[in-house]
């Protein structure tokens, strides 16, 4: 149904980014085109009103383009753990990712606000940001003054030994200035033009878009590679 902008409400601490940037002005400017081509998933909500459960940012650019309605799907959906897991799975759905994804992304709630800022600037990666977002508070707001003070961004190699030597109690703010003061492995960086990923996508898709299907598509190869891959490049790892 056709619901009122004015009716609709994110849902608390809800995991995607809604601001008025380049990729906002896209989305408006398809928005006045052809309207909203995907309804946003909403439920009633208590007060009065729909919360949003997926579609935050088609709903921005409703009211940007100058619509006072959109098309909405209403469901009736509670907070408890199990209806928490198909409610991700419904936003990936509703957002063309999986459910991993979709969690990774609410990871990021777990940051500190400065290292949030910082990802939203596109200052720090979304990737290495999951990884730091699973690091003891007092040792993220360190992280965040050491990128700020060096003027680095924060590979993923660095991201996952600072994971990994904060869950062995060894992470602190000289281990963390070392860390970021090393030179980033090459390893960590695959570029692939515009001109090769529209071959897959086309020319509509976002960056973040293109990334993120990307990503998800990784998880699921992932997911089907035999044990014994894991343990041959375990194997690998240590003969090195």
């Amino acid at each position: 149904m056709y619901l009122n902008l004015s009716e609709l409400h994110p849902f608390k601490n809800h995991p995607f980014g809604v601001r008025d940037d380049a990729e906002m002005q896209g989305l408006v400017e398809s928005v006045k085109a052809a309207g909203v081509n995907q309804a946003a998933l909403v439920r009633p909500r208590e007060g009065g009103g729909y919360e949003i459960i997926a579609g935050h940012r088609r709903q921005r650019a409703s009211e940007l383009a100058g619509f006072v309605n959109m098309p909405c799907i209403v469901r009736n959906m509670t907070d408890d753990r199990d209806a928490g897991k198909r409610s991700t799975q419904i936003v990936g759905d509703r957002n063309g990712m999986n459910y991993k994804q979709v969690q990774r992304y609410i990871r990021l709630t777990e940051l500190v606000p400065d290292l949030q800022k910082m990802v939203d600037e596109k200052q720090l990666s979304f990737t290495p940001a999951v990884e730091i977002s699973f690091i003891r508070p007092k040792h993220q707001k360190y992280i965040a003054v050491a990128i700020e003070g060096q003027a680095s961004s924060l590979s993923l190699s660095q991201a996952q030994k600072m994971r990994e030597l904060d869950k062995e109690g060894k992470l602190n703010g000289d281990v963390i200035d070392g860390i970021l003061s090393e030179q980033k492995k090459e390893v960590d960086k695959v570029i692939v033009n515009s001109a090769e990923l529209e071959k897959y996508f086309g020319k509509d898709k976002t960056p973040r878009e293109m990334k993120d299907t990307i990503l998800a598509l990784l998880d699921e190869w992932k997911e089907k590679q035999p044990p014994e891959m894991g343990k041959l490049d375990k194997k690998k790892a240590m003969e090195k």
